[in-house]
C-alpha cells in the first residue's frame, strides 16, 4: 500500500499515545504498508526499537518528533505572528 500515517504516537508520548511498538509494526505488515513513522511529542527514546522493528519486519521506518518552538522564552504566554488566522502554505488560502 502507498501510503504512511505521519503522525503517530507511541507509548513513549506521555498521556497521548498507547501504540506499542512491536504490535504497531505488525499491524502495519499485516495491511501490506511499506512504510510506517512515529512522532512523538519531544522525546525520541522510542526511535531505535522502533527502527529496528521496523527493518526486521521489512518496513520503512519513518522518524520524527512533535516539537513545539517558542520564539522568545517558554514563560512569554502572548500570540505571535497568528493574526491572520491558520498557518498555509504559500498560494492557499482559507477565506472566499
Amino acid at each position: 500500500m502507498n501510503f504512511a500515517h505521519l503522525h503517530v504516537h507511541t507509548e513513549y508520548s506521555l498521556l497521548d499515545g498507547s501504540n506499542k511498538i512491536k504490535e504497531y509494526v505488525a499491524r502495519v505488515k499485516e495491511l501490506g504498508m511499506t512504510a510506517a513513522a512515529i512522532t512523538d511529542h519531544g522525546v525520541m527514546y522510542g526511535v531505535i526499537d522502533f527502527y529496528r522493528a521496523a527493518r526486521a519486519a521489512g518496513i520503512n521506518p519513518v522518524l520524527g518528533c512533535e516539537v513545539y518552538v517558542a520564539p522568545g522564552s517558554r514563560f512569554d504566554k502572548t500570540a505571535v505572528g497568528r493574526d491572520e488566522g491558520p498557518i498555509l502554505s504559500p498560494g492557499t488560502s482559507c477565506r472566499e
